[in-house]
């Protein structure tokens, strides 16, 4: 049996935008303490990053580390690479086939960064804002994903072999409609206004609004009857 005395302890990965700050503010509302993990990993725009910072200076968070990567040396992706970010695209077309915006393996790179950080601490849970709903077409938003690397995570840690609790990767997220997340944020008091999704802002930080990512956080805010904070260029 585990002592509930001991803190709860949990690694949330954090971007900066909409679906991982929601996911952090669950995590603090069921109670534990959170080690936010970020990714300086060669993306073409720092915006959603600094929006990470001010998120965790502004929450209830224990520690927060950026981890430095490159995988521009990859490239492969619109965010790490000389490819342009593809725009005004419906959500059939969002459907058809893997978006040239998924980086190759990135959730699995984040998610082993916050596994070996996990182990350090001692935390159960792992937590990140994947989600299938929202027509990414990212492989590495499905729940096949989560389970397999869940499965990994306890084969291959100390924490794993020694805790029988085990290590659990949480994507509370994971079957929610981008307004049921938005709800679901405003419920627990998440100031939108301070993250940042879109793939391909401009000098000052503001919002394409025709990108994937912006034509999926506008339909979100819309579908949950919510003024939309973002801060678009037109």
């Amino acid at each position: 049996m585990s002592d509930k005395s001991i803190p709860r302890k949990a690694v949330v990965l954090l971007s900066g935008g909409l679906d991982s700050t929601t996911v952090l503010a669950m995590a603090l509302a069921e109670g534990f303490d959170c080690y936010c993990l970020s990714f300086s990993y060669g993306q073409r725009q720092s915006i959603e990053l600094e929006s990470a910072v001010q998120i965790a200076i502004n929450q209830p968070v224990k520690q927060h580390k950026i981890a430095e990567i490159d995988l521009r040396i990859f490239g492969g992706s619109a965010l790490t690479d000389d490819i342009e970010v593809p725009k005004s695209r419906s959500t059939l077309q969002m459907e058809d086939g893997i978006p040239v915006t998924y980086v190759p393996a990135r959730n699995t790179i984040f998610l082993s960064y916050a596994l070996a950080w996990a182990d350090v601490l001692g935390a159960r849970h792992i937590f990140i804002g994947v989600n299938a709903l929202d027509y990414s077409g990212y492989p590495d938003c499905r729940p096949e994903f989560i389970a397999a690397f869940e499965a990994l995570a306890n084969l291959a840690t100390k924490m794993g072999v020694e805790d029988e609790e085990g290590i659990r990767i949480c994507a509370p997220l994971l079957h929610m409609s981008k307004a049921e997340i938005i709800r679901r944020g405003m419920r627990l008091g998440v100031d939108y206004s301070m993250t940042s999704s879109c793939y391909d802002p401009d000098g000052e930080g503001s919002a394409c609004g025709e990108c994937d990512a912006c034509v999926l956080r506008r339909k979100g805010f819309e579908g949950a009857g919510v003024a939309d904070p973002t801060r678009y260029q037109t």
